[in-house]
Order: C-alpha cells, then sequence, then structure tokens
C-alpha cells in the first residue's frame, strides 16, 4: 500500500510548460474506481480541473484503487500544483457528496517527464496498466483508460513496443 508523504519536489516551482505523470491512490486504498457512475463522475471533475489549469489530459487509466494520469502545460503559466490540488479537491468533493466516502488518499506522487522521455511511451505505459495487472487481455478492451487528446489506436501505434530481439548465434 502506497502510504506516507511523498512530497512536492523541494526545487521545483511547477509553472510553466510541464508535462506530469501523476498516481492518485484511493482512500485505504478502497477499489472506488470499477464502476462506470463513480469513473464517469470523477473523470468529469478532473477534465474541468485541467480546463482550469490549463493541462491536457495525454492519458488516463482508472484503476480499481488508483489513478494514473498524464498530463501536459498548455500555457507559460500553468501550475502542476494546481491542478493537483484542484483535481483532487473537485473529483474529491462530489465524489463524497454522491457515495458518502472520501475518495483520494491525502498525497500523490508525480514524476515530473524530462525532456528525452517520450509523451506518447509514457501514455501507452498508463493505458497498458489494465493489461499488466491482467484485468483484461488488451488496452482496447478497458472502459476505464484513454486520453482526452489522442485516440487510443494512435497512442498505440506511435509507440510500436517491440519484444526483445534474440542473438544469433
Amino acid at each position: 500500500m502506497l502510504t506516507g508523504n511523498p512530497g512536492h519536489l523541494k526545487s521545483f516551482d511547477y509553472l510553466g510548460l510541464y508535462r506530469y505523470f501523476l498516481t492518485f491512490c484511493t482512500d485505504r486504498r478502497q477499489p472506488h474506481l470499477v464502476a462506470r457512475g463513480p469513473v464517469d463522475l470523477v473523470l468529469a471533475q478532473i477534465v474541468r480541473a485541467a480546463g482550469d489549469a490549463a493541462f491536457a489530459i495525454i492519458a488516463y487509466c482508472f484503476m480499481p484503487d488508483h489513478l494514473h494520469l498524464l498530463i501536459e502545460a498548455q500555457s507559460e503559466h500553468s501550475d502542476g500544483r494546481e491542478f493537483i490540488k484542484r483535481a483532487k479537491q473537485l473529483s474529491g468533493y462530489h465524489f463524497k457528496q454522491k457515495f458518502r466516502t472520501p475518495l483520494w488518499q491525502r498525497y500523490g506522487f508525480e514524476h515530473v517527464l524530462r525532456d528525452d522521455e517520450a509523451t506518447l511511451s509514457v501514455a501507452r505505459y498508463i493505458l497498458e496498466n489494465p493489461v499488466r495487472a491482467g484485468l483484461v487481455a488488451s488496452v482496447e478492451d478497458y472502459s476505464f483508460a484513454g486520453s482526452m487528446v489522442y485516440p487510443i489506436a494512435e497512442i498505440l501505434a506511435a509507440v510500436q513496443m517491440l519484444p526483445p530481439s534474440r542473438k544469433s548465434g
């Protein structure tokens, strides 16, 4: 179980044209994100927060007890900390109003992508999470993952995952 306070990076101001790979875990890792109703409610609030903070949602994947997001700033004034705060606050509030239980753990996990980390490779990694977890056989079979920017097929086609090559001998 992921717990504790990873906190924000001390020497980074989160303001500007950055990309973030985020993970938000549900409160006590409860499987709140397994049905269309809760997922749609939370996604609507994440989209709202992205619009408010000028971020694009490159990829998202709702797993039963956590959410993965890949977001990209759309303005030099975009603030990653503000998006994280607003996304969790809006989605948590609306979830609790409807389902009468807290949604998120207090802290989440974040990774600021470096220039050499390809956006679509990270997006594919996120979309393939339910396959790696054994929930579905293919990305296309999972209802709770997608992108607000690219069709899933485009992400999968852009980054071909090739098996390791065998040495001939």
